[in-house]
């Protein structure tokens, strides 16, 4: 079995697994981190978006391999401390969230479109979380909890 070694929230970690496990199996059950869920195993859900190197990745359709060497952020790592990030604590001031179960995902798909977008409106917004589903909130608070988290990583 291959050895896999990369920085997990600013953790360096290293473990045998098999070649085909993936990277959300290797984050929840090798490392317990387990705000990364896995909702659809297609792809389609976005429950898994992780950052790997700073960009947002589904990591159900991610071999943990691929992963070699990488700095991967996990929603236990926005957090600074017991200080929430901003976008983790608009999603709870602007109800953003119902269940939570897609929600980990959401606000990692949200930073990555925040780091790499100006001027967000809502349209873009909603283009941006495409591959985020949301069963339960209708996605005008979720556009809300970005458009103010936005405000406030610009600050």
């Amino acid at each position: 079995m291959p050895t896999v070694s990369m920085t997990v929230n600013g953790k360096q970690v290293s473990a045998e697994v098999s070649s085909n496990t993936l990277l959300v199996t290797f984050i929840r059950e090798n490392l317990k981190l387990t705000g990364t869920h896995v909702g659809c195993d297609t792809s389609q859900c976005g429950a898994c978006v992780v950052h790997v190197n700073g960009n947002s990745a589904k990591s159900c359709t991610m071999l943990a391999v691929q992963a070699e060497g990488a700095e991967v952020t996990t929603i236990e790592g926005l957090a600074k401390g017991n200080d929430l990030h901003p976008m983790q604590k608009s999603f709870q001031e602007n109800h953003g969230l119902q269940c939570g179960f897609c929600t980990t995902g959401m606000i990692m798909s949200a930073v990555d479109l925040v780091n790499k977008s100006d001027n967000l409106d809502d349209t873009s917004i909603r283009e941006g979380l495409e591959g985020n589903i949301c069963r339960c909130t209708g996605y005008q608070n979720i556009v809300k909890s970005i458009q103010a988290a936005a405000k406030e990583m610009e600050a």
